[in-house]
């Protein structure tokens, strides 16, 4: 377990539980992007198999906020070169972020601007409540989202939505978001899909965290990949799976885990990389 200062962790039963709340409207600054790397540290090698993340927080006229996205004032004094070398790092740990050998349910509630909607991308699931709302502000400023905004949104919802959102600063809402698919999932408020993550969470830590974690790993590097490329990424990640002794320990408690009331005997946590 690790112990982070702008970012609050709980850990239970196999799931590792993040409330963001930092800064004045959990902006990404200078400041917290180490608390987020060793987050990543962590969850690269922690027993746990899914994260949940969420905020909280609002403003103080009662709005509820998500992320408002990066902190771009502390950068006034900034060189050019402190500036591509933060936005380097950013971009670095949410890659690093969307790949974690975890189930990762993000509830977004409230708006999620800029990092914001460029945080949604590191989540396997993405859960959303009617005040939420997306913007990528960052042309209007003279620069581009430089965090997965350019590189990653157009994979999940297209070239043209990517366009659309990163070109004309358009602000959506949460219908729109599902409808486009930003977001995979509506729920009435921050409770329900709270507990709606909490339960899809708790079905991934009763299952193999070697499994989980390779299925993850396999479809995300299968991605743009030929088939030929595919179906050897799967054979590979299958045969770790073998290979780890995870799938004896399936075989030998198929009764428990078909019942779907107990977690079986899984074996540590064992790494696979494409």
């Amino acid at each position: 377990m690790i112990t982070l200062e702008s970012l609050h962790l709980d850990v239970a039963d196999g799931v590792a539980q993040l409330r963001i709340d930092h800064g004045k409207a959990n902006e990404m600054g200078r400041q917290q992007i180490g608390e987020w790397e060793r987050l990543c540290d962590w969850l690269e090698t922690a027993p746990v198999a899914a994260l949940l993340s969420f905020s909280d927080r609002r403003s103080p006229k009662g709005a509820p906020i998500f992320i408002a996205g990066a902190n771009v004032t502390e950068r006034a004094e900034w060189s050019v070169d402190e500036v591509k070398a933060h936005v380097r790092r950013q971009r670095a740990v949410l890659t690093r972020l969307r790949r974690v050998p975890v189930f990762h349910v993000g509830v977004i509630h409230g708006v999620a601007l800029g990092w914001g909607t460029e945080y949604t991308l590191t989540c396997d699931w993405r859960i959303v409540t009617p005040g939420a709302r997306f913007a990528l502000p960052e042309t209007g400023l003279g620069i581009l989202p430089g965090a997965g905004g350019a590189s990653e949104l157009a994979t999940v919802i297209g070239p043209n939505q990517a366009l659309r959102l990163g070109m004309t600063g358009e602000s959506v809402g949460a219908e729109e978001a599902v409808r486009i698919g930003l977001v995979d999932e509506l729920a009435n408020d921050l409770a329900s899909g709270l507990e709606r993550a909490q339960a899809l969470a708790t079905r991934v830590a009763l299952r193999s965290p070697t499994a989980v974690a390779a299925y993850k790993a396999a479809v995300l590097a299968a991605l743009g990949q030929g088939t030929d490329a595919r179906r050897d990424i799967e054979a590979r990640a299958y045969e770790h799976c073998v290979n780890s002794g995870e799938a004896a320990v399936g075989r030998a408690n198929f009764a428990t885990i078909t019942a779907g009331s107990a977690r079986a005997p899984w074996g540590i946590y064992s790494p696979w990389k494409p």
